[in-house]
């Protein structure tokens, strides 16, 4: 049970809408569990009031860290002060360490979340092929995770051509000739990641052309309902190791909590 006294750091959550969200009572139990005298309080907040509400919590004082949440990720990175390599490359702010100076730094640990998971059911990207699919704010954040752990080489595939070709060309200016246009077909691939909403509803295709698969790759999903995705159960059943999207979602939490529990030395 957490006890809230005077002295109880908070940590807010933002978002719209708020009530679907997990990471107030997980996020709060990790704390928790970490002896720190700490709480996750979701507040529901509309766009219109986002900056209005970050200039509040940046002047309450027990605030030490905020999560950010849909629709908030791409204009809290203006909120910030300063922001990581990753949040400027990504264009998307998730968390935000509020510094002993008082100043927001924000960073964006969706891919490190995505990539950890991956790594704690015993795979390393590092000198692999890797195929992702989708281009989104989440996709680029994995995407530069991926080759920022030295992958061999990433192939992106996403509907939207104009998004793909952008984030490929930003891609290749920050990790030079190791990312290119994919498709659907995982031939020849070690690592395939989806990154899209594609298989949480019923009748969704694959994500990628499941025939292809063979049992020494690597499947993953970011999708958290189904629990396991189609795609995730098909890989299994040819005795693919896996992640399902519990597997990020648990790693990143840890992430989070770390990030808003300490300064952050700044480079910038």
């Amino acid at each position: 049970m957490t006890i809230i006294t005077g002295e109880t750091r908070i940590f807010p959550i933002l978002g719209d809408p708020i009530a679907q969200v997990r990471s107030p009572q997980f996020l709060t139990q990790i704390l928790q569990r970490r002896e720190e005298n700490g709480i996750v309080p979701p507040m529901h907040v509309a766009p219109e009031h986002f900056i209005d509400v970050m200039q509040s919590l940046r002047k309450t004082q027990n605030v030490h860290g905020i999560v950010i949440t849909i629709p908030h990720k791409i204009p809290a990175l203006d909120a910030c002060d300063l922001v990581s390599e990753r949040a400027k490359f990504v264009g998307s702010v998730n968390i935000i360490r509020k510094q002993s100076n008082g100043q927001l730094y924000g960073d964006n640990v969706d891919g490190i979340g995505y990539l950890d998971g991956v790594k704690k059911e015993g795979f390393d990207v590092k000198g692999k092929r890797a195929l992702l699919i989708g281009a989104g704010g989440a996709g680029s954040a994995v995407a530069f995770e991926i080759l920022q752990r030295e992958a061999e080489y990433l192939a992106i595939y996403d509907l939207d051509q104009d998004r793909l070709n952008s984030l490929i060309k930003r891609l290749n200016e920050r990790f030079p000739n190791r990312a290119g246009v994919g498709d659907q077909d995982p031939t020849g691939f070690d690592f395939i990641a989806n990154v899209t909403p594609v298989g949480m509803r019923a009748g969704d295709p694959y994500p990628v052309d499941v025939s292809k698969l063979n049992s020494k790759q690597f499947v993953a999903d970011a999708i958290t309902k189904p629990e396991v995705s189609p795609m995730v159960e098909h890989a299994r059943s040819l005795g693919c190791n896996t992640m399902v999207g519990a597997g990020m979602f648990n790693a990143e939490a840890e992430i989070l909590v770390d990030f808003m529990l300490r300064d952050h030395p700044i480079n910038n």
